[in-house]
């Protein structure tokens, strides 16, 4: 039997006159209901816009194949992102902000941004850190990226399989952003800062270190522990730490980025580039540097982050140049009631970001729960586990909640 319910919300409509500029519209919008690895809606599911803001909501699965990851136990899952991109990035004029673990930044296919280290470090004294890029490299599948412990699919270099990255006679694209608002590009870019002099790869201007022994870190002081002597098991680049920033050796500064005309900024930006060497290997620090160039808003970084929930007006952007008026109504259609192993339900296109979705049985406790359900998203569920009955569905948000019947049966 195939049966469906419809929750219904109408919040607000609203028409905004906002130009559409590069940080609304690089984004590779899904708008066929693609699919990628595990039948996961593929690359950006729906881009949003204020004044002040583009929120990206991504399921961080591409739209390319992906896999295998050799020695990798990890599998990709929808992260369900709500990823928030202020469109006026401003520079950050006092202490670097440090692009720590996990999302640092979005690709523009909504897959996540890494920094160049995974995590361990030698002794666990977050002295000698671990590069990733050698460490976890053999991992890495044909197009750079693996899975996190949580599922999350990122790359920690250059994207090879998202732009081509050979082409060296025009400027490079903009493949993602920064969460501090700048665009990041690939390696390749103007000669001159002006947008003068032809086109030529950006080089990083981080060099290998020439040290024996690991007991002086970059910035010339001595490490609190010593990391282990340079040797066929610990070679140069295996630590982060291997590498110094040398100020005129490269393009790029100590972000790996620079201020420069580019195709999308005619008058001029500050933009990250991908760093690769002249065989066109990714180079240290491979995207950002350690730090950000510019201030970072909250909601993107640190524990949980990501699930941005939107507080403003905003306007959905369908792919061209066209404003259309955003009416935000929820209508959620779940297939197959009674349910046998499967929970199919369909998110609408206007519907608000970060549902809830709670499984209660009859005594209205909740037995199971499931969030970050997003618009413009098909969501399966297995609950094959759950025992033949009646149950129900919640579904909810900080304004509205709703609930449905479900049959279980097996």
């Amino acid at each position: 039997m195939r049966s469906f319910f419809v929750f219904a919300l109408l919040s607000f409509t609203h028409l905004t006159n906002a130009q559409i500029t590069p940080e609304i519209s690089s984004w590779i919008l899904n708008t066929t209901g693609a699919t990628g690895y595990n039948n996961i809606p593929s690359n950006v599911q729906k881009v949003q816009y204020s004044d002040s803001n583009v929120y990206v909501s991504a399921s961080c699965i591409p739209g390319y194949d992906i896999g295998p990851w050799q020695g990798n136990p990890n599998i990709p899952k929808n992260q369900n992102f709500v990823f928030k991109i202020t469109r006026f990035p401003k520079a950050n004029n006092n202490t670097p902000i440090s692009t720590g673990l996990g999302h640092i930044g979005v690709w523009t296919n909504g897959v996540s941004i890494f920094n160049p280290k995974d995590g361990m470090s030698y002794n666990n004294q977050n002295v000698w850190n671990q590069n990733a890029i050698v460490v976890e490299g053999p991992s890495f599948d044909n197009c750079l990226g693996h899975p996190a412990p949580n599922g999350e699919y990122h790359h920690h270099l250059n994207p090879r399989c998202l732009y081509n990255d050979t082409l060296s006679t025009l400027h490079a694209p903009i493949i993602g952003y920064a969460f501090d608002g700048f665009p990041v590009y690939g390696a390749f870019g103007y000669s001159n800062k002006d947008g003068t002099g032809g086109i030529r790869r950006m080089q990083s201007s981080y060099q290998i270190r020439n040290i024996i022994k690991r007991n002086i870190l970059p910035n010339g002081m001595a490490a609190s522990s010593a990391g282990p002597d340079v040797s066929t098991r610990f070679p140069l680049g295996y630590y982060v730490e291997d590498y110094e920033f040398v100020q005129g050796s490269g393009d790029l500064d100590e972000h790996n980025g620079r201020f420069c005309v580019t195709p999308e900024y005619p008058k001029g930006i500050y933009a990250y580039f991908v760093s690769l060497d002249s065989n066109l290997i990714a180079a240290y620090p491979y995207v950002l540097g350690t730090s950000y160039y510019g201030l970072v808003p909250t909601g993107n970084t640190g524990p949980g982050s990501g699930h941005n929930t939107i507080r403003e007006n905003v306007t959905s952007y369908n792919g061209t140049t066209q404003i259309d008026e955003t009416v935000f109504e929820l209508k959620v259609i779940l297939f197959e009631n009674p349910a046998n192993s499967v929970l199919s339900i369909l998110v609408n296109d206007n519907a608000p970001n970060n549902l809830k979705l709670a499984l209660l049985n009859v005594n209205g406790q909740i037995i199971h729960h499931w969030q970050y359900l997003q618009a413009s998203s098909h969501y399966v569920f297995d609950v094959s586990g759950f025992e033949t009955g009646m149950y129900y569905l919640k579904i909810y948000n900080e304004s509205f909640q709703q609930t449905k019947p479900l049959q279980i049966i097996h």
